[in-house]
Parts: C-alpha cells; sequence; structure tokens
C-alpha cells in the first residue's frame, strides 16, 4: 500500500468513526449517563493518556519552542472549541441534523482560504457557497426532531460553529504536519485541552453515577474515547501529511450517509422532505465548490 493510499483509507476510517459517533454519543448524553461537557473531558482526558502512551514508544522530534503558542491555537480550535459545541449541540439536535450541518465544512474552509490566504472566488464557488448555507438554515428553521426537549436551532448553531471550529484546526494542523510527525503535537493538543477543558466540565463530572451504566454504556463510551477521539485525531494528521486540506475536508461528505444509516437502524433518528431536501442543498453546494482547481488533490 503506497502513502497516497494509506492517506485515502486513513481520512474514510475517520469520517466512518464520526459517523457511527453521532449515535454513540447521542444515546450517552440523552439517556442522562455523561452530560455533555463532562463526556467532552472524558473523551479528552482518555485520548490524552492513550497519545502520551503511544509517543513513549515513537521516536523522538525536537520542538521550535515558538511553534507552542500554534499548538496552543489548535487546541482551543480542534479539540476544546470543536469537541464542546459539538457534544452540546448533539445533545439538543438529532444524528442526522448534526452530520448534515457538518458537511459545510469544504465550503467553510474554502471561505476561510478568500479572507485569509487571498483567494478567488468565482461565480461557481459563490454558487456552491449559497446552497450550502441554503440547506444549513433551511434544516435549522425547519428542521424537527422526534425527541421531546429537543432545541434543534440551537443545536444546529452550535454544530455549525463547531464546524467552523474544526476547518480552522484543519489549516492549523496542515501547517504542523508539514514540520513535525503528528506523533509529537498531537499529544500536546489535547495536553493543553484537557486543562481548558476542566472549568466547564466539573460539574457534569461530579453528576455522573456510574451505578446507572451499563455495558452498553461502557461499550458506547470507550467507542467516543478510543475510535472518534483517538483514532479519528491520529488518523486525520497522517492523512493530511499527504494529501490536502482540501481534499480532507471533501471526505466529510460520507458523515450524513454514514450518521443517517445508523442512526435509523438503531431507532434514534427519521428522515424527512426537510432533511432530504436541506440534505440535496448542501452537498449540491459543496458539490459545486469540490469542482473548483483549489479543490482538487
Amino acid at each position: 500500500m503506497n502513502s497516497r493510499t494509506f492517506a485515502l483509507l486513513a481520512v474514510f476510517l475517520v469520517q466512518l468513526l464520526y459517523g457511527l459517533n453521532y449515535t454513540f454519543a447521542k444515546f450517552v448524553m440523552n439517556g442522562g449517563y455523561i452530560k455533555p461537557f463532562g463526556l467532552v473531558l472524558l473523551r479528552i482526558l482518555g485520548a490524552t493518556i492513550l497519545f502520551w502512551i503511544l509517543d513513549a514508544f515513537m521516536p523522538k522530534e525536537k520542538i521550535d519552542k515558538k511553534d507552542f503558542k500554534t499548538f496552543f491555537l489548535a487546541a482551543v480550535f480542534g479539540v476544546v472549541t470543536n469537541m464542546l459545541l459539538f457534544l452540546k449541540g448533539l445533545e439538543l439536535t438529532t444524528p442526522i441534523h448534526a452530520s448534515v450541518i457538518m458537511i459545510t465544512t469544504p465550503i467553510i474552509i474554502l471561505v476561510f482560504s478568500a479572507i485569509f490566504l487571498k483567494e478567488k472566488i468565482t461565480g461557481l464557488k459563490i454558487a456552491g457557497i449559497l446552497l450550502g448555507f441554503a440547506g444549513a438554515i433551511l434544516l435549522s428553521v425547519y428542521g424537527k426532531s422526534s425527541r421531546e426537549g429537543d432545541d434543534v436551532l440551537l443545536g444546529n448553531i452550535m454544530v455549525f460553529i463547531n464546524a467552523v471550529s474544526y476547518s480552522l484546526y484543519i489549516i492549523i494542523i496542515k501547517k504542523l504536519t508539514e514540520k513535525y510527525h503528528p506523533f509529537t503535537f498531537i499529544k500536546w493538543l489535547f495536553l493543553f485541552g484537557f486543562f481548558m477543558v476542566i472549568p466547564f466540565a466539573y460539574s457534569d463530572i461530579q453528576d455522573i453515577k456510574l451505578e446507572s451504566f451499563t455495558p452498553y454504556v461502557y461499550f458506547s463510551i470507550a467507542f467516543i474515547v478510543i475510535g472518534a477521539t483517538f483514532f479519528t485525531y491520529l488518523l486525520n494528521p497522517l492523512a493530511l501529511k499527504k494529501l490536502k486540506a482540501s481534499t480532507v475536508g471533501t471526505f466529510i461528505y460520507l458523515q450524513p450517509v454514514i450518521a443517517g444509516v445508523f442512526a435509523l437502524v438503531m431507532g434514534v433518528d427519521t428522515i424527512n422532505t426537510i432533511k432530504i431536501v436541506a440534505m440535496l442543498l448542501i452537498f449540491s453546494g459543496v458539490y459545486l465548490v469540490s469542482k473548483t482547481p483549489q479543490l482538487k488533490n
């Protein structure tokens, strides 16, 4: 297997793990087992321990002190803001809503490229951006949840802001992967993130009642920590070493398909006309954006 094939396989596995994660995380939070911020802290703590254990067996690279500022910034957008808003938003919305909103990421990356990198936006790109955001707005304003107590609009807004944060993270770590092996910096991102999340999650952790946990709850939490956190954050930088950030972002199209099918099979979500129309709008928008030259790899 050549390096590019491995990178493509890695980014596919990332989307598979993320797609399944929507249902497992929704189950844990809405089942009353762990509140969102508490689950974020467990995700980061577990992954931090695993990354530092793994690092003990890896070759060491010298880190420029000035790069720790970049590590910290990546932790803010890719670990703290990203995870807090994603899980809190998912608690209030549905797996299909959240996964569809997340596929606006390639469009957001394109907008940031125009703003910060001064890349030209063509008419085709503008059409794609408008279609994508029209779908996100349609889903947020008119989308409904069958679960009592959900706040779809607020949840979708949080997931969208999470997508913005994740897009910034992808751009930031792309620069890091050009200089360091992922094992060198990813452990620091999670260590920084762990300490930053503690103030938000402290009360949620105190509310955990382990006596209410079933084997399936433990399995779900293990999947969230090991599969959807440790492996996704490990594989994404490995993929970025060989692929463009926009190419990695394009694979996010798989998320709503994986998340939707799994959520429907598990009976935690339903499909309706609004979701289908919104999904088609967003897919169309991302397709137009991905057809432009700088989104090709």
